[in-house]
């Protein structure tokens, strides 16, 4: 893939990564562990993808010699990708939280949702 989208995913890994997501300046990456989601027919034969890159073309990479592709020609919607990284995130900003000792007042509320 020739250039950085603003989100990256391995199937290999299971792992969608926010690129440059809020206050970093690396992208963030989660392992889903839903193995159902990622062995639907939709995903065979897909090494990687990333969304919006400079080249809708190269967002999705195959496992074999297929070309590249855009996710449009592939059928693929990348709000997905991001509900589920959505969903982890809020996971880690409540256990963050969670973890923090400090007092409520002094915290603010337990965060209750995300979305990017």
């Amino acid at each position: 893939m020739a250039s950085q989208g603003k989100w990256t995913i391995v199937f290999e890994d299971k792992c969608v990564i926010k690129n440059f997501a809020e206050g970093a300046s690396e992208g963030i990456g989660y392992v889903i562990s839903d193995d159902a989601f990622w062995a639907t027919t939709d995903f065979q034969n897909i090494w990687a993808i990333q969304s919006g890159t400079s080249n809708s073309s190269d967002e999705v990479e195959h496992r074999d010699e297929t070309p590249h592709c855009s996710l449009a020609d592939k059928g693929i919607d990348i709000q997905q990708f991001a509900d589920r990284w959505d969903a982890a995130h809020l996971s880690k900003l409540q256990a963050n939280w969670d973890g923090d000792t400090r007092d409520e007042s002094e915290k603010g509320s337990r965060p209750t949702s995300y979305s990017s």
